[in-house]
Parts: structure tokens; sequence; C-alpha cells
């Protein structure tokens, strides 16, 4: 006897975890062998809704496992578990430009997976699914304090692991668009390392000085982590991405006050004045400005801004000196920066300094410039403030979307492990945390 669509199950499990957590997505007691589009939508805090989908076909049992089967069309293709989430797209008619992105970690990503009948590819909100479920996404894992940091006129946010510790810490910088940005901090710290997400664009003292922050500020930080009674004060790390990697570069191969454990950089370049402040960085990097291009949507290329790379230590930071292990993660269609360009002159200039073991470099030959937690979903451009010029435009990222979903996953995995390894050292591993 044929069965009733109407009697359709659908789960996901787990239905609440971490947002770099695999679930697993099961359709049940459909007709088999009968068309499905399962469908993802999450609406964000800004109200902009983004939506993926998957056309698969039941099995002899009426079943659809995501994790396992075959998509033969939608926002992607073959088998992935989690396509669901990083193929994630505005729905249609949604302004140009978006991109997604957590502002308060205190709460999860709501995701509502339906399943419908057929192989749809619109007009979803008027049809009645088959079934739904909704999915909790979490950055910030059960027991993970999120502590506000204005003394010393820092502009930051500190996450301590579950537990008494002490912990490692981690200074955690993003690029020129400025902001508090919290939601990876919160993920490290859930995976047990304290991580203190700071502002050093648009911060309280910017905003009232009218002042580029000096490198003091970064200093005061580095103090907030290495002081705290339940942080420990000799394995601290610095994660910076895009212009974050510059001061993180800086700070680990020139500061006398922060000792770096260990560095990851992101989407950087290395290109940069001496021994710099921040302001004399963006100021290198305006002098360059007439290097800017426009590709034929009018989206903005910055990459060249760094290009050429010198063939000698003119105008960028001598790697060949640090002395800390530094994890580089670059895209090779990075549209953005010169990244993948700046890692090979780096890897060369540690070879020749005799310190190459230092360095840990991935390389992604898909992967564009915003190189985020897993299943983050890719925007290859999107619309940006430089927090430096106070310009909105449209920015080239670069990126395929399932070259650079790879590599979201693949070097999330590596930089926990770069983290693990150097921050705990022979100390115990620290438990990673699940919802």
């Amino acid at each position: 006897m044929e069965r009733n669509p109407l009697f359709v199950k659908l789960s996901a499990q787990p239905s609440r975890a971490l947002v770099d957590e695999r679930f697993v997505v099961l359709v049940q007691n459909a007709v088999p062998g009968s068309q499905l589009t399962v469908h993802a939508l999450h609406q964000c805090e800004d109200g902009h809704s983004w939506q993926a989908f998957a056309h698969y076909i039941a099995d002899a049992m009426g079943t659809v496992n995501v994790s396992e089967d075959s998509s033969l069309g939608g926002t992607y293709t073959g088998t992935e578990a989690m396509g669901l989430l990083w193929s994630l797209k505005p729905v249609p008619g949604s302004k140009p430009g978006l991109r997604m992105r957590k502002k308060n970690v205190q709460t999860p990503m709501l995701v509502t997976i339906s399943v419908y009948q057929g192989h749809q590819t619109d007009g979803f909100v008027d049809q009645a699914p088959l079934a739904t479920v909704v999915v909790e996404r979490w950055y910030m894992a059960p027991g993970v304090r999120r502590i506000p940091v204005t003394e010393y006129g820092l502009t930051a946010t500190l996450f301590l692991p579950a537990g008494p510790g002490p912990f490692p810490g981690l200074l955690d910088l993003w690029g020129g668009g400025g902001q508090l940005v919290e939601y990876r901090a919160a993920l490290l710290a859930s995976h047990g390392i304290a991580s203190l997400a700071l502002d050093y664009l648009t911060c309280k003292y910017s905003m009232e000085t009218k002042k580029t922050v000096s490198n003091q500020y970064f200093e005061m930080a580095y103090r907030v982590l290495a002081e705290h009674p339940q942080i420990l004060g000799s394995r601290i790390a610095m994660l910076g991405l895009s212009l974050g990697t510059s001061i993180t570069f800086r700070t680990a191969v020139y500061s006398q006050v922060i000792k770096l454990r260990c560095a990851v950089c992101i989407s950087g370049s290395h290109r940069q004045p001496h021994n710099s402040s921040l302001e004399e960085i963006l100021s290198f990097f305006h002098s360059n400005a007439d290097k800017i291009r426009f590709n034929e949507e009018n989206e903005v290329i910055w990459r060249d801004l760094l290009l050429p790379i010198p063939s000698d230590s003119t105008n960028k930071v001598e790697v060949g000196q640090i002395k800390c292990p530094l994890l580089l993660i670059v895209g090779e269609d990075d549209q953005n920066w010169c990244a993948y360009e700046s890692a090979m002159d780096m890897k060369e200039m540690m070879e020749k300094a005799g310190n190459s073991h230092l360095l840990t470099l991935l390389s992604y030959p898909e992967a564009g410039h915003l190189i985020e937690p897993p299943y983050t979903p890719h925007v290859r451009s999107s619309q940006f403030r430089d927090m430096s010029t106070r310009q909105i435009m449209m920015v080239l990222w670069g990126g395929q979307t399932l070259g650079h979903a790879r590599a979201q996953e693949d070097s999330w995995k590596k930089l926990l492990v770069f983290l693990r390894e150097h921050l705990y050292s022979s100390s115990k591993p620290a438990p990673l945390s699940h919802l």
C-alpha cells in the first residue's frame, strides 16, 4: 500500500549543537522513490532571511539521509552532510551585498529545516511542508562566560571556558571593518581557550579622540589576558584575519611586551613599514590606493595594494626573526588581499633564516578571503564599510562556494589542533565542549 506523504517524519540530530559540529538530517516514511526537497531557512538578527535547498529521491524504505545521500540539484549537489548550512544564500528579492554574521552570541542561530514534496526551487513560503524541525546552532557552549572589558580604555569582550581553569589565552583580531566581533572568540572559548575579542578601529578610544589606537592599546589587551587569575599568562596566542594579521605579524616579531606562545594569521599580508604603528600601517595602505581595481560589477579588488612583494626587506615584516610557531591560512582565490603571494614570500624568508620549522602553511586553491569557522555561508562579495575611511563599498572577497566550504572546515580543525598543541603543550589537553 502506498504511504501517505502526510506521515513523513523529519529529524535533525543533534538538534542543539555548536556551530562547528555536524548534524544528521533524516527524512523517514516518505513514498519510496518519491522526489523530495529538503530546505533550510534562517532569519538573521538584521531581519534578512537566508535559505538553502537540495533535491533528493527517497530510497526503497522511503528514507533520505542528507549525510549519506546525493543531492541532485539545488544550492548544492552531491553528498554534502552540511550543505544545508554552508550553501545558505539570501532569499530571492533580498538587497545585494549581504553577509551573515552573528551579533548576539548569547542566543542560538535558529535554522528551520523542512521537507517538501517534489523538486522545488522557489515559492517555499507559499507551500505547506510535509514536516519541519528547528535546530539550534550555538557559538557559546554551556558554562562559557561572556565578560565585557572596558577598563584601561579597551573595547573588548573576554570569553572564559567553563570550569575553574587556568586556561591558555588568545587575543582575537578581526579586519578593517572594525566593530567588536565576538563569535569566533566565543567558539574558541567553547573549545577551552580563553579568548579576548578586541575592537581596535571603532573602539571607544578612537570614537572619543578621533585618533588611531597606539601599540600600547594592544599591549594593554595582552596584559588583561596575562594577568587574569584564570588564564595562564605564559600561554597566550594571537589570531588575526585580514588587517588583524598585520598587527599579529608585527607583534610576533617586534613587540618587547607581548610574548606569544604561537600565532595564527588568516588571509593577510606581511607588507607594512618596519615595526610600525596601526596609523602607519593604514597610511601605508592608503599610499597605494591608486592600485585599487574594480571588476565588471564595480566590486572593489584590493589585492594589488600590496603587490608586488619586494625581494628585499623594504616595507615588510621580517618574519625570519619570528620566535614562536606560526600558522598561516590562505585562500589562493583571495581577491581582497595578496595573502597567498605573501605566504609564499614569508615561507622563503623563514627558510633562509633557518626557522621554517616554526611555520605551518595551509593553502586552499578555491578559497577566498573570508575564511571563517566551518559551515559559515560563503559570500564571494558583500557590502563593506572601511572604518579607516568610513566609505561603504561592494568588496570582492573571492572563493568558490564548495572549495571555500571545504577550506573552512579543514582549516578550523587544524587551527584547533595547532592551538591545543602549542598552548597546552605538556599540559593535559582541553576537553572539547559539546552542547
